[in-house]
C-alpha cells in the first residue's frame, strides 16, 4: 500500500531517514511530505514510532485531469469505499486545493461527500452519516494542477501532539520540530553528555530528547489512532506490535538540565515531564538566561528555542538576552556545541559567534532558523571590557546626548514632580528615535528610517539604542518597550502591537493614570499635552467640560480634579473609554454628571446639544469618518469642525484646540467668519522635554469674538 507522511518544511530529510530505518520504502519526497510504501502493520508501527511526521495518510487513488465538478464526482464515485468503512459508520471529507472550476473547497468537499453517499446508497441501499467533528473515517482529498488524490486519514489527530503537553509557554515549539532540533544538535551521538536548555519554556525539547534517548516510541501511550477503525485492523497483531516497541525502551543515565526565568513556566515544564513519565530524568530550575553560569563540568550540548516575536516581550529584552547569552556562552561553555533556534538573524549576530551550520524550518506559520555553533578557544575570546562591542562609533554620541538631556531636565523634573517625560527626540539624525521615560520604564519609538538606510544598518543602530538606553538611564531591558512610529490610518490607530497586559500607574500634577507601554502603539498618556492638561485642571472649577477625541480620558481626569461641574468624555473606542473610566476610578472620582459616550466625534458634534464652558478638542490628523465625503483631514476640514463646536461653546466659554499636523495653518479668515478669535499657545504648552521639537503639536485658545 502507498502512504504519505506529512511534516513541517525543513524536516523532510529527517523523516526520510526515519521511515527508511523503520523499514518503509520511500518513493518520493516533496516539500512538507514524503511518500512511502508499507503494509498495514508497518504503517501502524510508523504511526506509533515517528517523531518527525505530523500525519500519515493512506492513498486510495490519484488521477490526472480531474478539473471540474463532474469529473471529481465520477472519480470519487468509482472508488470501492466499502473496503474502508461501511454504511453504518460516520465519515467526513477534508478537501483542499482550488482551480478555475473548483474555486470553493467547501463545495468540492460536498461533491466528494455526495459521491460517497451515492455509492453506498446504490450498493447497500443505506446512506452513511456525515460527522464533521468525530467521524469514524476521514476522507482526505487534495487537488493540484495535475489532478486529484484521495486518501484515508490513517493516523488521526496530529502525531506531533504527544499528549504530555497540557500546559505550555507563550510561543511553544512543536514537538516534532523539537525532536528535529535534538537530532540536528548532534547530542544523540552521545547521550551521556549533558544537554542544557537555558530558555526551556514548557520543557518540550528536553522531554523529546529524553524520549529519543530512551528509544521510546512517542505514540505508545496515545489513545485512538484512525487506523483502529478500519476493517483491516487486527487487534491482536497491534497488541503484539506495541509489546515489541515497549520492550525496546532503554533506561540510559541522562544529564538533562532546563532553566527558564519564569517560575510558573518551570512548574508547567515539570508537570509536562511527569506526564511523560520523565519527572525524575530532567532537572528544571528557575534561572535568568541573561546571567548564565556553568551547569556541568563536562562539555555537552546547549539547545534552545530562543524567545522571539513581540508577543513574548519587547525588542529590548531580546537584544539584551542575545548579547548576554553570547557573553555567558563564552565565559562558561567552552568546548560545548550550541544548537539555537530563532527567527531573526540580526539577533543571532549579537551572540558574536561564528556559526558552523544553518538549517531552515517552519514552526507553525513562522519561518525559523536553527544555527549550530562549536565553541573553542578562539570562539570564546572576550573583549577587554568583557561585554559585546557596539555596532557603530556614533553610538557614543547617542549615549552622551541621552545623558546630557537627562541632566538638563533634572531640575525641572524635580520642581514639577514630573516622572514621565521625553528624554530624546531624534536629536542626532542617524539615531532617528524618540525615548520616553515612565518612572522606571521607557518606550523607544523608532521613526521610519530614510530610504537610503538599509534595514540591516537601521536594525543594528536600534540594537545600540536599546542597549545604551538601558545603560544610560539605568532601566532594566525588560522594562523597555520598542515600537515603530508610522502614520496611522483609520482603525489602525486602535490596533494592538502586542498583548502583554502589563500596566503601571503614573502621576501627573496630582492625578493618577494607568499606562500600558507594551500593548498599543501609544501608551495611554500623551506626554506632550501635559501643560494643556494642567491648564484644564487650573481652569475647570465649576465649569461644564467637554473632552472630544478623548482617548483614555486624561484631560477629563484633570478637569475633575480641578472641580468641573459636569464632564462629557467622547471617543469612538470602547477600549479607550473603558480605560478612561478606570482612570476616574483610580482617582476615586465619581459623579453622576460625569458621562462617557462612545461615538464618532464628528457625528456627535454635528448633532450635539447643550452648552459647554471649557472644551478640549484634539482631533487626529486624518480619520475615516462617515460624516465626511472623504476622510477627515484636519488642515482641510478644521473650519467645518469649529463650526460645529461653536454651537455648543457657551458665550464666555473657551476652546482648547490642538493637533499634531506638522506645518498646520489656522484659517484665520474662516475663523473670523465664524465670529471666533484664536490665540496661538503652542509655545506655552510645550514643556522643556519637548522644546527640541516645536512641531510636536499646535495649540490655540479659541473664544467667541
Amino acid at each position: 500500500m502507498q502512504f504519505i507522511a506529512l511534516t513541517s518544511i525543513g524536516i523532510e530529510n529527517l523523516l526520510v531517514d526515519e521511515l527508511t530505518a523503520l523499514g518503509a520504502e520511500v518513493s518520493k519526497q516533496t516539500v512538507g511530505s514524503v511518500r512511502f510504501e508499507a503494509d498495514s502493520l508497518l504503517a501502524q508501527k510508523i504511526c506509533l514510532s515517528s517523531r518527525f511526521a505530523t500525519r500519515i495518510m493512506m492513498l486510495i487513488e490519484e488521477k490526472e485531469g480531474v478539473k471540474d465538478k463532474d469529473s471529481l464526482y465520477q472519480f470519487a464515485r468509482l472508488q470501492p469505499w466499502q473496503e474502508w468503512f461501511g454504511p453504518k459508520q460516520t465519515f467526513a471529507v477534508d478537501f483542499s486545493g482550488t482551480n478555475n472550476d473548483l474555486k470553493n473547497t467547501q463545495f468540492s468537499g460536498l461533491v466528494v461527500k455526495d459521491a460517497i453517499v451515492d455509492y453506498f446508497a446504490d450498493l447497500f441501499e443505506q446512506r452513511p452519516d456525515v460527522d464533521k467533528y468525530n467521524a469514524n473515517v476521514r476522507v482526505v482529498a487534495r487537488l493540484n494542477r495535475q489532478g486529484v488524490a484521495l486518501y484515508i486519514d490513517y493516523s488521526g489527530p496530529r502525531l506531533s501532539e504527544r499528549g504530555y503537553r497540557q500546559d505550555q509557554g507563550k510561543a511553544p515549539i512543536k514537538e516534532h520540530l523539537a525532536a528535529a532540533l535534538v537530532k540536528r544538535s548532534g547530542w544523540l551521538e552521545n547521550v551521556q553528555q549533558p544537554l542544557f536548555d537555558p530558555c526551556c519554556g514548557s520543557g518540550t525539547i528536553l522531554i523529546e530528547a529524553a524520549s529519543m534517548a530512551r528509544n521510546e516510541a512517542p505514540g505508545l501511550f496515545r489513545e485512538g489512532f484512525a487506523f483502529e477503525r478500519l476493517p483491516s485492523f487486527r487487534i491482536q497483531k497491534y497488541k503484539e506490535l506495541k509489546a515489541e516497541l515497549t520492550a525496546q525502551i532503554t533506561d540510559p543515565k541522562l544529564w538533562l538540565i532546563g532553566h527558564d526565568i519564569d517560575g510558573s513556566v518551570i512548574a508547567k515544564a515539570q508537570e509536562n515531564a511527569e506526564r511523560a513519565d520523565l519527572g525524575n530524568v530532567i532537572k528544571f530550575k528557575q534561572s535568568d538566561a541573561t546571567k548564565l553560569t556553568s551547569v556541568a563540568k563536562l562539555p555537552g550540548v546547549v539547545t534552545s528555542n530562543l524567545p522571539y516575536g513581540e508577543r513574548l516581550g519587547s525588542m529590548a529584552e531580546l537584544v539584551n538576552l542575545h548579547r548576554s547569552l553570547g557573553v555567558g556562552f563564552k565565559k562558561h561553555f567552552n568546548h560545548w556545541k550550541l544548537a539555537l533556534l530563532g527567527t531573526d538573524e540580526s539577533l543571532f549576530k549579537l551572540l558574536k559567534l561564528v556559526k558552523l551550520k544553518r538549517y531552515k524550518f517552519k514552526n507553525g506559520p513562522l519561518d525559523v532558523v536553527l544555527n549550530l555553533y562549536q565553541l573553542d578557544d578562539k570562539q570564546v575570546e572576550l573583549s577587554k571590557e568583557d561585554k559585546p562591542a557596539l555596532n557603530f562609533e556614533g553610538s557614543t554620541a547617542f549615549a552622551n546626548r541621552l545623558k546630557k538631556n537627562k541632566q538638563n531636565l533634572k531640575n525641572w523634573l524635580k520642581q514639577n514632580e514630573v516622572s514621565c517625560y521625553r528624554v530624546y527626540d531624534a536629536d542626532i539624525p542617524e539615531y532617528n528615535v524618540a525615548v520616553d521615560v515612565y518612572d522606571d520604564s521607557a518606550v523607544i519609538f523608532e521613526y521610519a528610517a530614510p530610504k537610503e538606510i538599509d534595514d540591516n544598518t537601521a536594525q543594528k543602530r536600534l540594537q545600540d539604542v536599546i542597549s545604551l538606553t538601558a545603560e544610560q538611564l539605568n532601566i532594566a531591558p525588560e522594562n523597555i518597550a520598542v515600537k515603530v512610529r508610522k502614520k496611522q490610518k483609520g482603525e489602525e490607530q486602535y490596533t494592538k502591537v502586542a498583548k502583554q497586559n502589563r500596566t503601571q500607574v503614573v502621576e501627573e500634577f496630582g492625578a493618577k493614570f494607568k499606562v500600558n507601554l507594551f500593548d498599543y502603539l501609544d501608551t495611554g498618556l500623551f506626554l506632550d499635552h501635559r501643560l494643556a492638561r494642567r491648564y484644564i485642571q487650573q481652569n475647570a472649577q465649576g465649569k461644564r467640560f467637554l473632552n472630544l477625541f478623548a482617548y483614555t480620558g486624561s484631560a477629563s481626569v484633570h478637569a475633575a480634579v480641578g472641580g468641573a461641574k459636569a464632564i462629557t468624555t467622547v471617543d469612538m473606542s470602547k477600549t479607550y473609554l473603558k480605560w478612561a473610566q478606570e482612570n476616574f476610578a483610580l482617582n476615586d472620582i465619581s459623579n453622576t454628571r460625569y458621562r462617557f459616550e462612545q461615538a464618532d466625534c464628528l457625528k456627535w458634534l454635528e448633532y450635539a446639544q447643550g452648552q459647554y464652558d471649557l472644551i478640549f478638542l484634539d482631533p487626529p490628523t486624518f480619520s475615516n469618518s462617515k460624516r465626511m465625503k472623504d476622510a477627515f483631514d484636519v488642515q482641510r476640514d478644521h473650519i467645518k469642525l469649529l463650526t460645529w463646536v461653536k454651537k455648543i461653546l457657551s458665550p464666555n466659554g473657551t476652546l482648547i484646540f490642538s493637533n499634531n499636523k506638522r506645518g498646520f495653518n489656522m484659517d484665520e479668515v474662516g475663523l473670523m467668519g465664524l465670529g471666533l478669535k484664536a490665540e496661538n499657545i503652542s509655545d506655552k504648552t510645550l514643556s522643556p522635554d519637548f522644546k527640541r521639537n516645536k512641531q510636536i503639536h499646535n495649540s490655540w485658545l479659541i473664544t467667541h469674538g
